[in-house]
């Protein structure tokens, strides 16, 4: 404890004689006097020093700060300039966005205006088969304005309408346009087209509905004025096939009664002329009743008939009727069937397949007789076969081919006047046999031909 005080005190002893200790001393004579010029002189020079110092900092820095203001002026010019060049861009965007906003209001006005002015029904149908769409035409039709009906479920909305829910999921499941030809034969007729929307966030189906019961009409009535045209061919051969029936009639009847005035009397001869008398009468009975059966088709329903006995019957006709201006006549060509065993019914307009095949024969008939060789012998070839779904039939004859241009054409909807020589080319009438096949039937009809061999005709009709 005596220690530690005596560090004390000799530390307090210390500290005083540093505190007097003399700072002046490097300034003071030899005699002890302080030299005050010596202190001024040297506190005159430590300021200048410190005031050059500071001088120089006080420089350095206004330079660093101008620097400083001149790099911000510069940012703060780019910066402008910069506002002004995205003002100018935003303008410019904004004034774009506005155009694009008013051609797509013209454009969806445009639409609109035509969905609604659509000379056919259109409907509109979201996946839960609610309508989206609902066109003038529609309301006309079913007379319920399209904003009481958006919304609804078509079918009641619209419990008439030929279509089924069925329809409409057939054309969503398998994702491709449905087809459908609705009719009620004499009239109306639909063509109704059903496709799935695609690439939409709301999908859903589109029907369109198509009243074409004019312009079915209006090609029966061309299928009619052809017919009526072959009904002028037909005239002069039929005077003559049912003159010979009936002039042998009338000179068996007049020997019959000539006969029934002798004595005595023979039974049996008059027999045998009245019997031949009614052979021919069943003959130009024939030839009438095919056609009147022939001029009277275009009307009532579709119905199962087989198409052997169409085809048969056809031919007979072609045989009472059939004849061209060379001389040849259907009856002298030979006629070869080839049927299948399986060949089933089909629901069909028999009369209008008839005039189908009367054409195909008539045609035939022209190309056989163009031929010029004395050793030809005119056949056609005729053959009904069923294949999956389909039901086949092939017409073929061995008489001049058609040329592959006349082939492109052969099914458009125009008449020659004929060939140079006057007569009349066949292959070019057949436009509503294409129209009976392909649109009453939903077949197909196409021909493949060789100028030096022949013509072959394939007909396919569904069986469904």
């Amino acid at each position: 404890m005596d220690m530690m005080k005596k560090l004390i005190v000799l530390a307090s002893l210390m500290y005083s004689s540093l505190a007097t200790a003399d700072i002046f001393w490097f300034v003071r004579t030899g005699d002890g006097a302080t030299n005050w010029q010596y202190v001024a002189n040297f506190s005159s020079g430590i300021l200048i020093i410190a005031l050059s110092f500071t001088a120089l900092r006080l420089f350095l820095s206004r330079r660093q700060v101008r620097t400083y203001n001149n790099e911000l002026e510069e940012i703060r010019t780019q910066l402008e300039l910069r506002v002004k060049e995205r003002t100018a861009t935003l303008e410019d965007e904004i004034t774009e966005h506005r155009e694009t906003t008013i051609r797509l209001r013209h454009s969806e006005s445009y639409i609109t205006s035509i969905l609604r002015s659509m000379p056919l029904m259109l409907i509109g149908l979201n996946k839960s088969n609610q309508i989206t769409q609902w066109n003038q035409r529609a309301e006309e039709i079913s007379g319920v304005s399209s904003s009481a009906v958006m919304g609804m479920d078509l079918w009641e909305a619209y419990p008439t309408i030929t279509i089924s829910p069925d329809q409409i999921q057939q054309a969503q499941d398998d994702n491709e346009t449905l087809t459908i030809k609705y009719s009620q034969r004499g009239q109306y007729h639909f063509d109704i087209t059903i496709y799935p929307l695609q690439d939409q966030l709301e999908t859903g189906v589109v029907i369109l509905i198509d009243d074409v019961t004019q312009r079915v009409h209006n090609e029966t009535l061309l299928i009619q004025r052809d017919k009526m045209s072959s009904m002028g061919e037909m005239a002069s051969i039929m005077a003559h096939d049912i003159n010979i029936p009936l002039r042998a009639i009338l000179k068996d009847v007049k020997t019959v009664r000539q006969g029934l005035t002798d004595e005595p009397i023979d039974g049996m001869g008059l027999n045998e002329l009245l019997e031949d008398a009614v052979i021919r009468g069943q003959q130009a009975t024939s030839i009438i009743s095919n056609l009147v059966d022939y001029s009277g088709s275009g009307g009532g329903e579709k119905v199962m008939a087989n198409m052997k006995d169409v085809v048969n019957h056809s031919v007979e006709l072609a045989n009472d009727v059939l004849s061209v201006m060379a001389g040849l006549r259907f009856r002298d060509i030979k006629v070869n069937f080839n049927y299948a065993d399986d060949v089933p019914d089909l629901a069909c307009y028999v009369t209008e397949l008839q005039q189908v095949f009367l054409s195909l024969f008539r045609h035939s008939c022209y190309a056989l007789g163009k031929v010029k060789d004395l050793d030809h012998s005119p056949e056609i070839n005729i053959e009904v076969t069923k294949f999956y779904e389909n039901l086949w039939v092939r017409i073929q004859h061995n008489g001049r081919g058609i040329s592959l241009e006349d082939q492109k054409t052969i099914f458009e909807p125009f008449a020659a006047d004929g060939d140079a020589d006057g007569s009349y080319d066949a292959g070019k009438r057949l436009s509503f046999s294409h129209f009976i096949i392909v649109e009453q039937h939903q077949g197909q009809i196409a021909v493949t031909s060789d100028p030096d061999v022949g013509t072959t005709f394939h007909i396919q009709l569904p069986l469904a």
